[in-house]
């Protein structure tokens, strides 16, 4: 059974679907920050059978939930202060994300005026859709 020890002051982020830390891990751009990341890939889970956690030793503040939202709007964000769980976090979609992920259509503007920014807006809560703002392409996650 592998151990890893608790969290201080930071979050820990549950509830990921099995394979998909080191994707939230770059998109969150935490290896840009000064921190200690701990990656725990395929951990059991009686809910999911299997699950991926972040634990992240960095200040709430440091974490964007829009992005978070937008990757998975299911995970749980604990907040941990003095090594214990003080808030849950809930996760919802947002309306927009911005420079997060890149339109893949060639004929959008975006792939030729460079310096604008990639912005996708929730077209359908319901089937959790989004669109480039531009062109309107779907953006497929998978």
């Amino acid at each position: 059974m592998l151990n890893v020890g608790k969290i201080e002051e930071g979050f820990v982020l549950d509830h990921i679907e099995a394979g998909k830390s080191l994707e939230i891990y770059h998109l969150l751009q935490l290896d840009k920050l000064d921190c200690t990341v701990a990656i725990i890939k395929n951990a059991r889970s009686d809910k999911q059978g299997r699950k991926d956690i972040l634990k992240v030793e960095c200040d709430i503040d440091m974490l964007n939930l829009d992005v978070l939202g937008f990757i998975d709007h299911k995970i749980t964000v604990n907040v941990i202060k003095d090594g214990e769980i003080v808030d849950k976090l809930n996760l919802k979609l947002p309306a927009e994300i911005k420079n997060v992920v890149k339109c893949k259509n060639p004929r959008c503007i975006t792939s030729i005026e460079q310096e604008l920014p990639h912005i996708f807006v929730l077209a359908d809560k319901e089937k959790e859709i989004y669109r480039c703002k531009y062109c309107e392409e779907k953006y497929n996650r998978k």
